[in-house]
């Protein structure tokens, strides 16, 4: 699960890169009283914000996969492996939740050995 944070983190820094449109501020994506449902957010969604928003919402799903997991490790290389494949991922399927692209990655490179609990 360790893995998987760092992954999410690195994997919402890029997802801007797979921007197409102009980008629009995060907010756009919050309710009237300012909450964003990050479980809603899709690729293209992340794919057009800002590199500060996208930071800002990697460090959040981070730091929830961190408390879930009881973890305080990270695995560089691996995250930025993950980080490839979400982005090819969610280019293909910007309809796509960003939590579901993660999992999806994750259990993949889990399955073929690419990732190692501490």
């Amino acid at each position: 699960m360790n893995k998987f944070l760092l992954i999410l983190s690195v994997a919402a820094l890029a997802m801007v890169g797979v921007a197409k449109a102009d980008p629009v501020d995060l907010s756009a994506y919050a309710d009237q009283n300012g909450f964003i449902d990050v479980q809603k957010l899709t690729c293209g969604q992340l794919a057009n914000t800002y590199q500060e928003d996208a930071n800002a919402l990697a460090s959040w799903y981070s730091g929830w996969y961190n408390g879930l997991a009881h973890k305080h490790y990270m695995d560089y290389k691996k995250g930025r492996e993950a980080e490839h494949l979400v982005i090819e991922y969610c280019k293909a399927h910007p309809e796509e939740k960003i939590i579901h692209a993660i999992g999806l990655v994750i259990k993949d490179m889990r399955a073929e050995g690419m990732m190692q609990e501490k």
